[in-house]
């Protein structure tokens, strides 16, 4: 797995120096499709281990406890690489309960969400939060397919992507109607959705085009 490098499903730390830090990748595996972190590997693939492994799962595990709601269920596994040196394996399945969020450790209650785009955790927009929420309750999802619904598929047809303020100014719309229907129009699956620091890209969904 390592030999694989980091993607999205893993992600390598050399120790746990800041495990307030570590825990958005525990949080964004949980709210995506879930994933392995390595503890004692390098970014680039090497393998230093630890030499006090029980040290950093400590430091972790309180890390998870006072930091993740709702609860973060994870299993920890204990590597050998030498006679004195270890890795630290965590793996967290996708969540039921998702979506996750770490709490600020300023002040204990900042809520920032984070998922998995690529091999990169990302703080999540609202509409991507919006997303993972509402799929964890699915139902059937009705739209109407109106002007601003046909400019954004016509315009999909011929570019890749757009984003939230594209879509805004293209359809002549408030921040809200944009969002509301980038929302809807991905939750019924017409839609494809990529978290980016930059601005969420939406696709038009394979089976769509």
């Amino acid at each position: 797995m390592v030999a694989g490098g980091e993607s999205s499903t893993v992600e390598f730390k050399r120790k746990v120096a800041y495990p307030e830090k570590i825990i958005k990748e525990l949080v964004a595996f949980a709210n995506t499709r879930g994933g392995f972190l390595f503890i004692g590997v390098n970014d680039d693939g090497t393998i230093p281990g630890l030499k006090f492994p029980e040290d950093d799962i400590f430091a972790l595990e309180k890390a998870i406890d006072d930091f993740c709601r709702p609860h973060l269920p994870y299993t920890v596994e204990v590597i050998p690489v030498t006679e004195d040196r270890w890795v630290v394996m965590v793996e967290v399945e996708e969540s039921k309960r998702k979506p996750h969020y770490v709490l600020s450790p300023e002040d204990g209650k900042k809520r920032v969400t984070f998922v998995r785009s690529g091999d990169k955790s990302i703080q999540a927009s609202r509409e991507v939060k919006e997303i993972i929420r509402r799929r964890n309750n699915p139902r059937n999802i009705k739209f109407h397919f109106g002007d601003k619904e046909k400019k954004l598929l016509k315009y999909l047809e011929t570019n890749k992507t757009i984003t939230l303020d594209d879509f805004r100014k293209l359809a002549d719309i408030s921040h809200y109607r944009a969002s509301r229907t980038l929302v809807i129009l991905t939750l019924a699956n017409v839609l494809d959705i990529v978290p980016d620091n930059r601005g969420d890209l939406y696709t038009l969904a394979e089976h769509a085009a």
